[in-house]
């Protein structure tokens, strides 16, 4: 998954670094200045003991700031014991004091601790440490809980669009099998030619669809299962194709657009009257315009088996998913035609 450098974990870190190293070097970068004009009023010995000292309360910093990101947000704040995460806060905040003194002591000499000091120079960093080791936990979880949801949103996908691929193949299959069965108990010269493009099929959904495939790919694919059917009715059954070559630069997901010709076919002949089929594809400034229209008797009840309706269904749910808002399809039935037309942004 991509993402901006600051989000990943080496950002992170380095963000995390260069903060810590400005807060350390900070003193020394005004060092020469204030020690200039130390020396120009009054030279005290003890005036580095002030940058030990320094380093050592912004060590206690940086142990506040995760120990309040890593342990008391998480097993106090989220969990609402906000009375103890309080208290926490004030014990914390008296051992800062504490140490704040013994380092002073320790590290400043000619001087006298005053408790004033603590409150005005430290209380404010202190109170800044927690509010801002407090933002970067709940602002870093929930990034991962954004990172967690769109990755389960991706695995439902591919899960939800395998599945749906996987439907495509069986019921199509169904329906070019119940072909061969027909021409098989025709015993019909046609059977041969037919199982040849039919192995054509089968080597394009087996080795040529984990992917995007160039359009046309998916246009041959069409042209075959169309000469399939030609094979199969013969003079039965008007079928008018316009396919533009396309080259490679065009990308389509596969088996999309079979379910459209497959239901022109399955609904389309039969007891229909003086029976047609016209395909239509073409594409101009990336936008790809499909139209498949068969005659329909309006009159005859629609009779539907257990398959009736899963291509369509699958076909639509598909477009849903990986052509959301790049896709337009409108299906209707006027004056004897049943009429698909897909338009579809490829790039």
């Amino acid at each position: 998954m991509n993402s901006q450098w600051y989000a990943k974990k080496w950002g992170a870190v380095s963000l995390h670094l260069l903060f810590w190293a400005l807060l350390f070097a900070f003193p020394y970068l005004v060092r020469s200045a204030l020690d200039n004009n130390n020396a120009a009023t009054h030279p005290h010995p003890s005036v580095s003991g002030f940058y030990y000292l320094n380093f050592a309360s912004n060590s206690i910093r940086v142990i506040l700031f995760y120990t309040n990101a890593y342990l008391f947000i998480p097993r106090l704040v989220y969990k609402r014991k906000y009375g103890r995460y309080f208290l926490i806060l004030l014990a914390s905040m008296a051992i800062m004091l504490l140490l704040d003194r013994f380092f002073f002591n320790l590290f400043v000499e000619g001087a006298t601790y005053k408790l004033w000091t603590f409150f005005v120079f430290n209380l404010p960093f202190f109170v800044f440490i927690v509010i801002a080791s407090t933002a970067f936990r709940v602002i870093r979880d929930r990034v991962e809980e954004n990172q967690r949801n769109k990755e389960r949103e991706t695995e439902n996908l591919k899960t939800e669009l395998s599945f749906l691929r996987s439907q495509v193949s069986p019921h199509f299959m169904f329906n070019i099998m119940n072909n061969m069965v027909s021409l098989a108990r025709k015993k019909s010269e046609l059977l041969e030619p037919s199982l040849i493009k039919l192995s054509a099929l089968l080597r394009y959904m087996l080795y040529e669809t984990d992917e995007k495939v160039p359009l046309q790919k998916e246009i041959e694919y069409l042209e075959s299962y169309i000469d399939l059917q030609r094979l199969r009715f013969g003079n039965k059954l008007t079928i008018n194709a316009c396919m533009e070559k396309m080259d490679d630069n065009y990308q389509i997901e596969p088996m999309l657009l079979i379910p459209f010709v497959e239901n022109a076919f399955k609904h389309g002949t039969g007891l229909v009257e003086n029976p047609e089929i016209d395909v239509e594809l073409k594409a101009e400034k990336n936008i790809l315009s499909f139209t498949v229209r068969n005659k329909f008797d309006e009159s005859s009840p629609e009779i539907k088996d257990k398959s009736s309706g899963i291509g369509l269904v699958n076909v639509q749910r598909r477009l849903a998913l990986l052509y959301k808002n790049k896709h337009r399809l409108l299906i209707t039935k006027q004056n004897g035609w049943f009429v698909s037309s897909l338009q579809i942004a490829l790039n």
